[in-house]
């Protein structure tokens, strides 16, 4: 499949490229600045691109089977400002709409799981304040993506509570809304597992026009 990777210098977009040309997949990264993102891997076509603008999205994906945004709520290392995430959201359903592409999966946030019954995990009292306005950006995306987003078949995908490096096992566990936790109550998935679930669910669809929560 011919995949469009926007976000492509963040952490979990470089394993979600990799994953995906290992499978035989093309991938096209689309970043802000071609400039300041290095990628470690030849094969891994970059172009600039806005997914803030409805026509830049549309211009990028044209022909793609599928669009990932694997967009940060974080202002980038170089300096340049955070993406609005519901904007990006609005942008994205329009862009692909336009260029004809029907399969959109977004690389989502936690906060938006639940802990307990209607209780969410960006409303516990030990939720790291600092984390909090990030997580409820990525909240108001998902909101639209449920609202807006009836004529596209996408998945919005929530890592766990904590995703870091770490080794790719190969197996992770699934839900729709629930957060995810071990044995010992740690809620956590590598980079790598994370972009086998991405992956995965391109690939064998569970969730369609759903979010998906991973983790170990």
């Amino acid at each position: 499949m011919n995949l469009v990777l926007f976000g492509a210098g963040g952490q979990v977009a470089q394993r979600i490229a990799h994953e995906a040309m290992e499978r035989g997949h093309e991938v096209v990264g689309v970043v802000r600045s071609a400039t300041t993102v290095r990628s470690d891997n030849e094969h891994l076509r970059i172009v600039e691109g806005d997914a803030t603008d409805p026509a830049s999205v549309a211009r990028v994906a044209k022909g793609a089977d599928v669009i990932i945004s694997a967009l940060s709520p974080r202002a980038s290392p170089s300096g340049r400002p955070a993406t609005s995430l519901p904007a990006a959201a609005r942008a994205l359903i329009a862009g692909a709409t336009q260029a004809g592409v029907r399969r959109l999966i977004v690389v989502g946030g936690a906060g938006s799981l639940e802990i307990a019954p209607g209780v969410r995990l960006v409303d516990a009292p030990s939720f790291p304040p600092e984390y909090k306005p990030e997580s409820l950006d990525q909240v108001a995306a998902l909101d639209v993506y449920r609202t807006t987003a009836s004529a596209l078949d996408w998945t919005y995908i929530s890592p766990a509570a904590e995703i870091g490096p770490g080794a790719r096992t190969g197996n992770y566990r699934r839900s729709d809304d629930t957060l995810l936790v071990d044995s010992k109550g740690k809620s956590f998935i590598s980079y790598d597992d994370y972009a086998k679930a991405v992956i995965d669910e391109i690939e064998h669809p569970t969730h369609s026009r759903a979010r998906m929560a991973v983790a170990y």
